[in-house]
């Protein structure tokens, strides 16, 4: 169970607080739903009660972890030279489970590959949607502005690109 003012990831949709604990009757059935505010885009998401440890739901990291994540980052992407559609369904596995050390590595290697190689939409949108998921959990961990580290994020990721 989560507490209001929690700050939790929700897989593939980023890091929020938990703002309320509401009760919606839907098809005759009555469900406690946690109200989960993102930071990013002001986006409201209703979480059923009941669901979850089916879904992922955990607490945001530490922020003595956030230095693990820039690491992953600067780090030497891992290539896999299969097709465009194995590429991508091997990320999504990482994006599902909610780590935010899978995300970075999801990030970081689609980074590369764009610079090297360019990539598929479907990648594009899955580069655009990690980093917003690193975004949301980073800045409330360390309690930043998400702008602020969008900025830092982008400027590890192209430090490679720059030498």
């Amino acid at each position: 169970m989560f507490n209001l003012g929690d700050k939790v990831v929700y897989p593939m949709h980023g890091a929020g607080v938990i703002e309320t604990l509401e009760s919606k009757e839907i098809l005759g059935e009555v469900k406690s739903y946690y109200v989960l505010k993102m930071p990013i885009g002001e986006m409201k998401l209703m979480i059923p009660v009941d669901n979850v440890n089916n879904i992922g739901l955990r607490n945001i990291i530490d922020k003595s972890l956030v230095e693990g994540v820039y690491d992953i980052l600067k780090q030497a992407a891992v290539l896999n030279d299969s097709n465009w559609n194995k590429r991508y369904r091997d990320n999504m596995v990482k994006m599902k489970t909610g780590d935010i050390f899978e995300v970075a590595q999801v990030v970081r290697d689609l980074t590369y590959r764009d610079r090297e190689k360019g990539l598929s939409t479907g990648e594009k949108k899955m580069l655009v949607s990690a980093k917003q998921m690193l975004v949301s959990e980073i800045s409330l961990s360390m309690d930043a502005d998400s702008n602020g580290i969008q900025e830092y994020l982008e400027s590890i990721i192209n430090k490679d690109a720059l030498n």
